[in-house]
């Protein structure tokens, strides 16, 4: 096994990757302690070559590596991608392309919703995973034999999990569908931690837009602090504390030591004082600059209940004829927007529209109706059924 711990042996290793078409990629991390994940292995595979890089080496240099991920003549393939790329962003400031998501891909392939790594490898690769390693503090040094054994063939494997998904996915002409994915995967925007955008993670019914306003305001404060000194959210402050001062909203210090949730002595302290500037700001925002949220289902038009569900089970029909994942095509939100005549949903554009959005516009038109064949619901074009019975007279 393969351990680079050195910047020369890194630029080597990374050097003959770059002569690959792909590269399997996996990182091992902790954030248990910390805002930002820390980056504790980087796994990773080629035709020939393999090797863990030790990231947390003694004076190492990841340049190479990143520059291996920006490379866009190497396809990096990932399982689950999305916290690798959001490490990779955070400390490279790039994001891998181009890119595979063997997870994505065998859900547009039709095994099912979310699929681990483990179902995966063993039903593409025919290989069993050791889980024993999987709950390893990868901080730790050193790491045993066995550990580091389970770390790699998390990119030994994936590379008989994409040869074997790149087949069925140019058999099935279903390749664009997966780059629709990509698309949102490689986009800086998925990764973006907006410090204003924070109280939308918060369980939260606020009764009034000024409540709203200082959730907005305290959340935002305690995302900076947290991000600033690199800890997680709740060691700044508890959400049960946000949402408490969202709804008492104190406007000084007694008050605040009036909160249940807040810890004793942060009243008097610098926490305290910048809570309180966050509770000021919320009550003095400007209507116009909270969001209107909506938490009970609005009042849907008369029929559209019966029609949302006409649809699910459309889509059901049609999930399991395309075999895919019915969630991976429309959300039961998606098909009650659909049903309410909205057509501003992820299900009405690219690849869904053409499996699923069309049908279900024309189930709505009246042009298809659902019907038993063979003791199975099917769809039925009703202007061809019309054909053929009055070509059977």
């Amino acid at each position: 096994m393969k351990i680079i711990d050195t910047t020369a042996g890194l630029a080597e290793l990374c050097t003959a990757l770059a002569q690959d078409e792909f590269v399997t990629v996996d990182t091992e991390f902790m954030r248990e302690r910390t805002y930002w994940p820390e980056l504790c292995l980087i796994q990773i595979a080629g035709e020939e070559h393999e090797a863990i890089i030790d990231p947390m080496a003694p004076d190492i240099d990841l340049k190479p590596f990143f520059a291996l991920m920006a490379d866009t003549d190497v396809l990096k393939v990932f399982h689950a991608a999305r916290q690798d790329i959001e490490i990779i962003h955070h400390l490279g400031n790039i994001i891998p392309h181009p890119l595979f998501d063997t997870q994505i891909a065998a859900m547009v392939c039709g095994f099912g919703d979310q699929i681990g790594y483990e179902a995966i490898v063993n039903r593409l690769a025919g290989a069993h995973v050791d889980k024993s390693s999987r709950f390893t503090d990868w901080a730790r040094r050193p790491l045993s034999d066995k550990q580091l054994a389970y770390a790699l063939s998390d990119v030994t494997h994936l590379r008989v999990v994409y040869n074997k998904l790149k087949a069925k996915l140019d058999q099935s002409k279903r390749e664009p569908w997966l780059e629709e994915e990509m698309d949102i995967l490689t986009s800086p925007d998925t990764y973006a931690v907006a410090p204003e955008h924070a109280w939308q993670r918060i369980k939260f019914r606020a009764r009034k837009p000024r409540q709203l306003g200082v959730l907005m305001q305290v959340t935002a404060w305690r995302e900076q602090e947290a991000q600033m000194r690199n800890v997680p959210r709740n060691r700044i402050v508890k959400d049960d504390v946000l949402t408490e001062l969202a709804v008492q909203q104190p406007k000084d210090k007694d008050a605040l030591r009036g909160l249940r949730a807040l810890a004793k002595g942060h009243a008097n302290s610098n926490v305290g004082e910048a809570l309180l500037k966050a509770v000021r700001a919320g009550t003095q925002m400007k209507p116009d600059d909270i969001p209107f949220v909506a938490h009970d289902k609005p009042n849907l038009p008369e029929g559209t209940a019966a029609a949302a569900e006409v649809l699910k089970l459309a889509l059901k029909v049609i999930a399991e004829r395309e075999g895919i994942a019915p969630k991976l095509i429309a959300s039961s939100s998606d098909i009650e927007k659909i049903a309410a005549g909205q057509d501003n949903v992820r299900a009405m554009s690219g690849w869904r529209r053409q499996v699923f959005g069309d049908i279900a516009l024309e189930i709505k038109a009246g042009n298809v109706a659902l019907g038993l064949k063979n003791k199975q619901t099917t769809l039925i074009r009703l202007n061809e059924a019309l054909s053929k019975l009055k070509a059977a007279e």
